[in-house]
């Protein structure tokens, strides 16, 4: 629970006012019926603690993924895996993009790691490139964090590009932690996931919360073949971190195959959509594979949309961007009606 700190994120309704959400990338149609009637079920199993290996949903997640169930550790969020991942990782050097998420920097800074950006520039739409590599050989850190695709850009980083920075980190015995939390609803995004078993310094993040809905009930998990590194990270938390609810959830979201390529075929739609329309107010904004926006606006935008009770994510706390940039999640048709008419008489007034 934050205390006595400025949330850094988006998704904070709570607050009062705020009638439409766009500032979390969450799934647009909510939670699936069938995680909802896992979790009925499971209510009446709340007096017992839950299974500290999450056994069950480690089977089920190894056979969705393909993967050998040893590399699999599940946290309550993604977040938390970050942070255990910084606990038992312990780099004394660090490279993050930026923009990228918040939460890897600030997991670094608790275990006193010296973190440094490679900024990405608008000029190509924030998107990484080969230039990276020549960075990677100059600094060396103990530690890369990428998200991919990155978050607030949306922006796929090219699978070769990937092989070759991983080729190169397994060389020189750096750590690659590559968060792919928002692939499965990009647009043909490709896992690292089968280089795992040869690459043991691979650290591939997930979690349930943006492609099944389910950020309430905090679920996610992280793939690796360095069981050293995962029975250190399991040491970082407590023993029942998952519930047994949020197990029950995990097991049947991974039975929605056809709820993800809903999703995805609504955001096939949508995205452009919303792209068009948001140029057409003069707006500068990025290309994207997944299921949000980056964009570029007039500087107080964000608080007047507020005021009619929308919420987006202003991104000016994000290294690399400034005021005037936000992000936006991609929602249902008649929802992203309502924001874009909202732009058009705040720009009218």
């Amino acid at each position: 629970m934050l205390y006595g700190i400025t949330n850094p994120h988006g998704g904070d309704i709570y607050g009062g006012g705020v009638t439409l959400d766009f500032s979390a990338n969450t799934n647009p149609f909510g939670t699936p019926e069938g995680v909802m009637e896992a979790v009925r079920a499971a209510l009446p199993e709340m007096h017992r603690y839950p299974d500290p290996y999450c056994r069950s949903l480690v089977d089920a997640i190894a056979n969705f993924e393909n993967v050998d169930k040893n590399y699999i550790l599940c946290g309550s969020g993604a977040a938390e895996l970050i942070y255990a991942y910084c606990a038992a990782a312990r780099p004394k050097t660090a490279l993050e993009l930026a923009p990228t998420f918040s939460e890897y920097a600030l997991g670094l800074a608790r275990v006193g790691c010296k973190v440094k950006h490679y900024y990405l520039t608008p000029a190509n739409d924030f998107r990484l490139d080969e230039h990276f590599l020549y960075h990677l050989e100059d600094t060396t850190p103990e530690a890369v964090f990428l998200c991919n695709p990155n978050n607030p850009t949306g922006a796929l980083i090219p699978p070769e590009l990937l092989k070759k920075i991983l080729d190169f980190c397994k060389e020189a015995q750096i750590k690659l932690f590559i968060d792919e939390c928002f692939l499965d609803l990009s647009d043909d995004g490709i896992s690292m996931k089968t280089y795992l078993q040869d690459y043991p310094n691979l650290f591939l993040l997930k979690a349930f919360t943006k492609s099944y809905g389910m950020a309430g009930i905090r679920l996610g998990y992280c793939l690796c073949s360095d069981s050293g590194l995962l029975k250190a990270m399991a040491q970082a938390v407590q023993p029942w971190n998952v519930s047994s609810l949020a197990q029950a959830a995990g097991i049947a979201a991974l039975k929605e195959s056809g709820f993800l390529q809903k999703t995805k075929d609504l955001i096939g739609v949508e995205r452009p959509w919303l792209h068009r329309k948001l140029e057409g107010f003069g707006f500068r904004v990025c290309p994207s594979s997944v299921n949000y926006l980056l964009f570029q606006g007039p500087t107080d935008l964000h608080r007047k949309l507020k005021e009619k009770g929308i919420a987006i994510r202003n991104c000016d706390n994000y290294p690399g961007l400034t005021h005037g940039w936000y992000r936006i999640a991609v929602r249902r048709h008649e929802e992203n009606e309502k924001l874009i008419s909202a732009i058009d008489e705040i720009l009218g007034e």
